[in-house]
């Protein structure tokens, strides 16, 4: 009989505690993407090996890198690379493959990838990718499984994004870096994973900024080897944070920067929780009996994060009142609410929009769907009362590391095991 892992979550347990999060997922991906323009060896420190990460490190692998994860260490040497196609199997299991066309171009001047995969939280603006790649010389060849680039008419030049996507502006970035002369990326997101990528760009010898909505990158002939440590996880914090503030009790969250989780820190305090802010240290503390939010509405950065929208869900679907969620970003945001209400949330539908009733929930049996509503799960399980069984942790695991064992040792009853598959 097949196996598979589950969550036993029993709830009711208030988190006390100190945790620390590590490089962030969503800076890390495009950082190793951007090491295929390096002909020779990195060194990234602190990072947890996520399966998205792993995943990113077997593409490059199949390009002809070398890559090792030793500790909290990743070396990418990525002097003999050799190919410039990415396979169905690879690219199908991580949405931001898609980063792997603008490094490749940039190096190669060719490059071919099947169409991403991840999690299916809406459709991928991949028309934005590949207008800015037309923008700069790049001919493309489509079908409905690949998408073809050559890059040998590659130029630098000015590129306007219809929507400030992140990928889209880090893909592009990528490409401008070995590309001769000054680009211009206007409406470029703002990310601190985009200011992030520049940084170890500029670190590895090259010249990238982001001032506003506005990336500059002048291209250089190379990238050197070197050593990196990319910025803490924001998301990840934000995740700890919300937990705190919904079971009660008081919880420190250690290594992202402050700064970054404003707008998550102001939805904590508007709900009833006490949020104390040092540069690299927030602590919340709340009797986890929280007031709804009225109104929360994703954004681009510095609003909002889509990443968090799904675990504030849950935490509104535990508050007194009634309140309104507004997903601007990805239109499949919601598919966790159908296992929330299985918890006795109350959440309705419409469209973009959601409208929340706090209640008290309940254990119930649940399989997450993507990774942040999978988390929005786990969330809501620690609150409920009674106990949850949560499937569909390879979700969870492509962007938290052992999430179970962070939310144990600040007092939840969380437990991985193996359950029968039917």
């Amino acid at each position: 009989m097949k196996e598979m892992d589950a969550y036993i979550v029993t709830g009711g347990n208030r988190l006390f505690g100190e945790t620390e999060v590590l490089a962030a997922k969503n800076a890390v991906l495009p950082i190793i993407a951007c090491c295929i323009m390096i002909k020779g060896t990195v060194v990234l420190h602190g990072c947890e090996p996520l399966t998205d990460v792993l995943n990113m490190l077997r593409i490059v692998e199949s390009l002809g890198g070398t890559c090792a994860f030793e500790g909290s260490d990743i070396t990418v040497d990525c002097s003999g690379l050799s190919r410039h196609v990415v396979g169905r199997e690879l690219s199908g299991a991580l949405r931001s493959s898609v980063f792997i066309l603008g490094s490749l171009i940039s190096r190669m001047r060719a490059a071919e990838l099947s169409y991403p995969g991840g999690c299916d939280i809406g459709p991928r603006p991949i028309d934005l990718h590949l207008e800015g790649l037309r923008a700069l010389g790049v001919e493309l060849e489509e079908d409905e499984e690949k998408i073809g680039c050559d890059g040998r008419g590659l130029h630098s030049g000015n590129v306007t994004l219809a929507f400030p996507s992140v990928g889209a502006t880090e893909y592009l970035i990528m490409a401008a870096t070995l590309t001769p002369g000054r680009t211009v990326i206007r409406n470029a997101a703002a990310e601190p994973e985009i200011v992030d990528l520049c940084s170890f760009i500029t670190a590895m010898g090259g010249h990238a900024r982001l001032t506003g909505n506005t990336a500059v990158v002048d291209g250089v002939e190379r990238l050197h080897s070197g050593e990196y440590t990319p910025i803490a996880d924001r998301i990840a914090a934000g995740t700890y944070l919300i937990a705190g503030a919904m079971c009660g009790g008081r919880v420190t969250v250690t290594g992202a920067d402050s700064e970054f989780l404003i707008p998550v820190t102001g939805i904590l305090r508007a709900a009833g929780a006490h949020v104390t802010e040092r540069p690299f240290s927030l602590t919340v503390e709340s009797d986890g009996n929280l007031r709804m939010i009225r109104r929360l509405e994703t954004q681009p950065y510095p609003g909002f994060p889509t990443d968090l929208q799904a675990p504030v869900s849950a935490m509104m679907a535990a508050s007194r009142g009634r309140g309104y969620i507004i997903e601007n970003l990805f239109e499949n945001r919601y598919r966790h609410t159908r296992a929330l209400r299985r918890m006795g949330a109350d959440i309705t539908i419409c469209g973009r929009a959601a409208t929340v009733r706090g209640r008290s929930l309940h254990g119930a049996e649940v399989e997450a769907e993507d990774l942040r509503g999978g988390a929005a799960l786990v969330l809501a399980a620690l609150k409920a009362r009674g106990t949850s069984v949560i499937t569909g942790l390879h979700h969870i695991d492509r962007g938290y590391y052992r999430l179970e064992d962070k939310l144990s040792a600040l007092g939840g009853d969380i437990k991985r095991v193996k359950k029968p598959c039917v």
